[in-house]
């Protein structure tokens, strides 16, 4: 066992949660927070000096790349650290792209601090944590895949909730209108509607969509 720190890159966009990250994880013996970005392009970054060991990822920022999208980038990279996600949201529409980019552990806020220092050393060991709820919402789609909505049908379906026609979700996702609508009736059989607003209330309703 090696008396070299772990260390961590904070990326979050709110100052407090930053504040309170490490407030909570340098209580910790051998856990030292060496760098914060308050931007997930700024974290791509910052994760490719080569001194860090794991970045405890946001997944909504403001402007700009998003937390999977720069998970994405960060272990692309060869002996890329490990990619912890911290966030607020629990739903198949953010869990799904964050796990599929690489990340290794997927925690949310409202974890005790316990939790989140122990989350750290899986994560840097490259060992998968994830928060109870999600874990929960992982086994339910292996168990039900007919039900399951894909990446892309979750995508277009986010966009219907936020009131977009269908060539305006076409551009937006550089698909033709035909494949969108091809999405949709997927979708509406999946869910068992058939109608776009009867789709995003299911949707919502499960959890596979974040309003």
């Amino acid at each position: 066992m090696t008396d070299t720190p772990l260390r961590l890159l904070l990326a979050d966009d709110h100052p407090v949660v930053r504040a309170g990250l490490r407030a909570v994880l340098e209580t910790e013996d051998g856990i030292e927070v060496v760098a914060e970005s308050a931007t997930a392009e700024d974290a791509v970054t910052r994760a490719a000096h080569g001194d860090i060991d794991v970045v405890l990822m946001d997944l909504q920022f403001g402007k700009g790349m998003n937390g999977a999208e720069a998970t994405a980038a960060i272990t692309a990279r060869p002996g890329a650290p490990r990619v912890l996600i911290v966030t607020t949201y629990d739903t198949d529409a953010d869990i799904l792209p964050a796990i599929e980019a690489g990340a290794t552990g997927y925690l949310l806020k409202d974890a005790p601090p316990e939790d989140l220092a122990a989350a750290v050393r899986t994560a840097a060991a490259g060992r998968v944590t994830l928060a109870p709820t999600v874990a929960d919402r992982l086994m339910n789609r292996l168990r039900a895949p007919g039900t399951a909505l894909t990446r892309r049908e979750t995508e277009v379906l986010a966009l219907v909730a936020e009131g977009l026609s269908n060539q305006a979700i076409g551009s937006r996702l550089h698909l033709t209108e035909g494949t969108v609508k091809s999405h949709l009736a997927r979708v509406y059989a999946k869910l068992g509607v058939d109608s776009r607003t009867a789709a995003v209330a299911a949707a919502t309703e499960l959890g596979l969509i974040r309003r």
